[in-house]
């Protein structure tokens, strides 16, 4: 429907620069949409095979749009706005046009989406096609329509959730909460789903297979998530709540008009709500998986059940419009605060910046964590005259995103032949690997900090040999 899609739209676009700043996992896809069909293929046997569409997809946007923050993120707005109309009109087949309305527009004031939609990553491409294949399957469940029209929507379904799983596979997670909603339309009389679904649903796990098992040998890229906790089980224990809260209101005040019969906004929002969070959740308990961004098509079901309750209780216009308003300004603060820099966990762009002002030409230059090097990847013109010490063969060249360093004794080789190192490193100072610890060593016993810049989430300090600092002249 044309008032989520357009709210989500001008909510997406509100900002999406973030003050001309990139994320470490956007730079990601900045470096991998860059290199050539051949550099892509040699990086995605090595790492990143998960996201290998996505990569190859915004490798087109590049090509085709330019490479610029706003080229980086349109898709995703737009994705998000398309979500937010399949949402709206999947609610308005369930419940009426009110609360088609009102979930969709749920769907688009809620933070994470639109977090994710100002994103350079698949997740609002995922969240799309989930509910574009949502949105197919209640009209499955309708089954109106001409003779033939039917084979041609169960394809557009497996269509739909195949993209979602090869952009990001755990998007599979929603097949089981499909499942569910299919047998409950079972159970109210729509039997022919009870065969055909399960026919669509081995189509797309039989496609997103490859890549499930390519994805296995580089499973090492999730070592980083954490176990799952108290603390990071409440957010989608949270979620839950609510969208049970809405089911039991919509139990006692059901939404009207009922169409298809077969389905409620309860059968199909709530299990798309639920069975990921809860899924992912205890496959965590087993090895940490849960990231809240994995299961983000989860806020389908949550719009879908806000919706319907909200117009369910709501029966005219005007207060419906007054609750979406009252929402929007109880969340004007964290909108506010999504679309600055320090929304995310750092900036990738700020350093180099710094770089640029306060090198010299011919100075060194060095980057703990190796992964850190994506600043320079991201914006080579401010180490165009630098020299990377560690370095012994490129990110492009050796098919990863941080490079392959040399040996820890010739690194410390090239550092003590410059008198002046410049760092990029985290800001928590991360002790890293073994030729990080020769870096940091080497500048302690032989040369002096001269200046130390702490800007979004990195650090920039500079180095000279000896135990004095000379004035460092601007270089623009």
């Amino acid at each position: 429907m044309i008032g989520p899609a357009a709210l989500t739209l001008l909510l997406g676009l509100w900002g999406v620069t973030r003050e001309h700043s990139m994320w470490r996992d956007e730079a990601a896809t900045w470096e991998a949409a860059h290199r050539s069909l051949p550099e892509l293929a040699h990086m995605l046997d090595r790492i990143d095979v998960v996201h290998g569409v996505y990569y190859l997809f915004m490798h087109g946007v590049f090509a085709v749009l330019g490479d610029s923050l706003i080229a980086l993120r349109l898709p995703s707005v737009l994705a998000m706005a398309g979500a937010a109309a399949a949402t709206a009109a999947t609610a308005r087949r369930l419940a009426g046009s009110r609360a088609g309305v009102a979930a969709g527009t749920a769907f688009a004031l809620m933070p994470s989406t639109q977090h994710y939609a100002q994103e350079g990553r698949s997740y609002a491409l995922v969240v799309a096609a989930v509910a574009v294949a949502t949105l197919i399957l209640v009209t499955l469940v309708d089954g109106r329509g001409k003779p033939g029209v039917p084979a041609r929507r169960w394809a557009g379904y497996a269509a739909g959730m195949l993209a979602a799983a090869l952009l990001n596979w755990f998007s599979l997670l929603a097949l089981p909460a499909h499942a569910a909603t299919v047998f409950m339309a079972h159970r109210r009389g729509a039997t022919r789903l009870l065969t055909r679904w399960p026919m669509a649903a081995a189509a797309v796990v039989a496609g997103a297979l490859p890549l499930i098992l390519a994805s296995r040998s580089q499973a090492q890229q999730v070592a980083w998530i954490r176990p799952l906790t108290w603390s990071t089980a409440l957010a989608p224990l949270l979620l839950l709540t609510v969208g049970l809260l809405c089911a039991g209101l919509l139990k006692r005040h059901p939404a009207t008009p009922p169409t298809p019969r077969a389905l409620s906004a309860v059968s199909l929002g709530l299990p798309l709500l639920a069975f990921p969070l809860l899924a992912l959740m205890l496959l965590s308990l087993i090895k940490p998986l849960y990231i809240d961004r994995y299961v983000l098509y989860t806020n389908l079901g949550l719009g879908l059940l806000i919706g319907a309750a909200a117009s369910a209780l709501v029966r005219s216009w005007r207060p419906l419009v007054t609750l979406a308003l009252a929402a929007f300004a109880a969340l004007l603060p964290l909108q506010l605060d999504l679309r600055t820099p320090q929304s995310r966990v750092d900036d990738v762009l700020a350093p180099a910046e710094v770089v640029a002002r306060t090198s010299r030409p011919g100075d060194g230059v060095l980057f703990i964590p190796s992964l850190r090097r994506d600043t320079a990847e991201v914006s080579p013109g401010s180490f165009t005259a630098l020299d990377d010490l560690a370095l012994a063969q490129s990110p492009s060249a050796s098919g990863t995103l941080q490079g392959k360093e040399t040996a820890p004794q010739h690194i410390r080789r090239a550092m003590l032949g410059k008198h002046r190192i410049l760092l990029v490193a985290d800001v928590d100072g991360h002790p890293g690997s073994a030729r990080d610890t020769v870096k940091r060593r080497v500048l302690v016993e032989h040369f002096t900090r001269c200046a130390d810049t702490e800007v979004r989430g990195r650090r920039v300090q500079s180095y000279e040999r000896g135990t004095s600092c000379t004035a460092p002249p601007l270089r623009s």
